[in-house]
């Protein structure tokens, strides 16, 4: 059994998906959010979409960096992964534009003081404002701030998006064909529009990577930070603790785990804005890392990603500390690609170039071929890393 299972997490979510099984997968069943129709305006030409999902346990590192350096701003980096794996995984069904956001903050008021309520509020309408600039308009509507010190040990942040949107201005995924190329863009480096150098660690998988890297120091001082009743031998196995009380930077191997998650939301809205025909699907890397494609397949296709970026420095760290293989961090990691562009092979060379337009390095990581099964075979330096097989 993995480090990961054992430690109560699951990069497939395969209970959350049999629980769910029946539910109606919308208009689009192989759309990365689900769609439904325009039951806000009974438009033909519309759809609605709401999407929830949040920071995950990256709150639990905020609140050890936090309390060991005092610096208080970590939180504002937590309001922008909240938003962003939601904005993120909006995008991929070609919405960028008049979103409606509403937060959901859990919290142990006992641990969790008003200041760091105040950081993570300020922090989330900063990222609006920003993304204004580039013509995103994400407007911020409240939420829920909830004091439940008896479900949370520390905080919980998170939200949900709401956006009507045309019809015929969709991604669903059905275009995906053999003979597409994936321009893949890179989640670490520093784009145009970020304040500093991102280590590319996203919101995904980080029970593991906050247990595999940092030191037993955090299982004896916060015994509030981790579920007690996991095995001592699972629990905060690393050499690492947090250096710099001043920014999170590449000097802080600990610290690379607290940058910020990119969104490509300013990529996309250009790229689809002027070449909505020529882009057959978008997908957010996220839970499920590498191998998250093989939910919006459609049938009888195989995914080969033969050209993936070489993996950055934050997931050789983790690597390194957890003795994992490729297999798994392929599996539970974006391992430096979150965002995969599906398009032709004749325009890859115009994705690549927006990209870089905005310092987000990107390249042509892999291709579409016609297959027996929904299946993904990842390989480096002319070897099979694994292969993956749809249960979905």
């Amino acid at each position: 059994m993995s480090l990961y299972t054992r430690r109560g997490v699951s990069a497939q979510k395969e209970e959350v998906h049999a629980a769910t099984r029946q539910l109606s997968k919308g208009l689009y069943p192989n759309a990365f959010c689900k769609i439904f129709s325009d039951y806000l305006c009974s438009d033909e030409n519309y759809v609605n979409v709401m999407h929830a999902d949040g920071a995950g346990t990256k709150s639990i590192l905020a609140y050890l960096y936090w309390k060991e350096t005092g610096n208080v701003s970590v939180w504002k980096g937590i309001a922008q992964d909240a938003i962003v794996m939601n904005l993120d995984d909006l995008l991929c069904t070609g919405i960028y534009d008049n979103i409606l956001f509403n937060s959901t903050i859990d919290r142990n008021k006992n641990i969790i003081p008003a200041e760091v309520l105040e950081q993570i509020i300020t922090g989330s309408e900063e990222f609006f404002q920003q993304m204004k600039q580039f013509g995103i308009n994400i407007h911020y509507l409240g939420g829920e701030t909830a004091d439940v010190g008896d479900v949370v040990r520390t905080i919980a942040v998170n939200g949900t998006m709401t956006a009507r949107w045309r019809k015929d201005r969709l991604i669903t995924n059905e275009k995906i064909k053999a003979g597409n190329v994936i321009v893949g863009l890179a989640s670490f480096g520093q784009s145009t529009y970020e304040t500093s150098n991102n280590s590319g660690i996203g919101s995904n998988g980080l029970t593991s990577a906050r247990h595999d890297v940092l030191n037993k120091f955090y299982a004896e001082h916060f015994k509030e930070s981790y579920d007690n009743s996991l095995d001592d031998e699972v629990v905060y196995i690393g050499k690492h603790r947090f250096k710099n009380a001043g920014k999170v930077d590449a000097d802080d191997e600990a610290g690379l785990l607290l940058s910020p998650t990119r969104t490509y939301a300013p990529v996309i809205k250009s790229l689809l804005e002027e070449n909505f025909e020529k882009i057959y699907s978008l997908i957010h890397c996220s839970g499920g890392g590498q191998t998250k494609c093989l939910k919006y397949l459609p049938d009888n296709l195989r995914v080969i990603k033969d050209n993936l970026f070489e993996p950055p420095a934050v997931f050789k760290l983790i690597q390194e500390s957890s003795g994992s293989d490729e297999r798994e961090m392929y599996q539970v990691f974006n391992m430096g690609c979150r965002m995969e562009i599906y398009t032709d092979e004749s325009f890859a060379s115009e994705v690549i170039k927006l990209a870089k337009s905005f310092a987000i390095d990107a390249q042509v990581i892999g291709r579409v071929e016609e297959s027996k099964k929904r299946e993904l075979i990842i390989r480096r330096a002319g070897r099979d890393v694994a292969c993956y097989v749809s249960t979905y």
